[in-house]
């Protein structure tokens, strides 16, 4: 003790710790020892590891999930394309229909139909490709859209007959639009794109 009637540091016997980690104890040891709070933390830490058999399980799960998945996604790339198809032939041909009832009973012309259907029109079916007082008709569309499935894929021309590259078949009497492919190309459920 000193003369305040404190207890001096080395009469307490504590360890002391150095800056790597290990304690000297006030006793003679001359080895460094870990303190029990670092025995501790490290006993926690190997009881968190996972074991052999739990990794294998996960590995086993992961594997039987990817076996499910992959073979459907991989059929959702050719299924989303059929669904664009339908849907785009479906804006097709409702652009069809209300040029039809604006124009007093007239289809657009085969010639002229992405002009009559992305661009303003008149009751005679004249394209302008700004709105005026006589062209207050439309546009029905952005643009006439490309075809997303087989071997015409890409083309958003429009003919009035089969056999060529373009993406669409138009009638301009009956104002009926399909797609321009042959009648053995299917989608995934065996249906023909060109009776959709």
């Amino acid at each position: 003790m000193n003369n305040f009637g404190f207890l001096r540091v080395e009469e307490l016997n504590l360890p002391l710790a150095r800056a790597d980690g290990w304690f000297w104890s006030q006793s003679n040891e001359s080895e460094p020892r870990l303190s029990e709070k670092h025995m501790s933390a490290m006993t926690h830490r190997s009881n968190r590891a996972f074991s052999l058999i739990e990794l294998v399980v996960v590995v086993v799960i992961l594997g039987i999930i990817g076996a499910i998945a992959i073979p459907r996604m991989s059929r959702g790339a050719a299924g989303a394309a059929d669904s664009a198809l339908i849907a785009d032939l479906a804006v097709l041909r409702n652009a069809i229909a209300l040029y039809e009832t604006e124009h007093q009973g007239t289809f657009p012309t085969q010639a002229a139909f992405a002009a009559e259907l992305t661009t303003y029109t008149d009751i005679d079916g004249n394209t302008n490709a700004t709105k005026t007082g006589a062209f207050i008709y439309g546009p029905y569309l952005r643009a006439v859209p490309k075809l997303k499935v087989g071997s015409n894929k890409g083309s958003s021309a429009v003919a009035a007959a089969g056999g060529g590259a373009e993406g669409w078949l138009y009638n301009e009497t009956t104002g009926v639009i399909v797609v321009n492919l042959a009648g053995t190309e299917t989608d995934a459920s065996g249906t023909a794109y060109n009776s959709y």
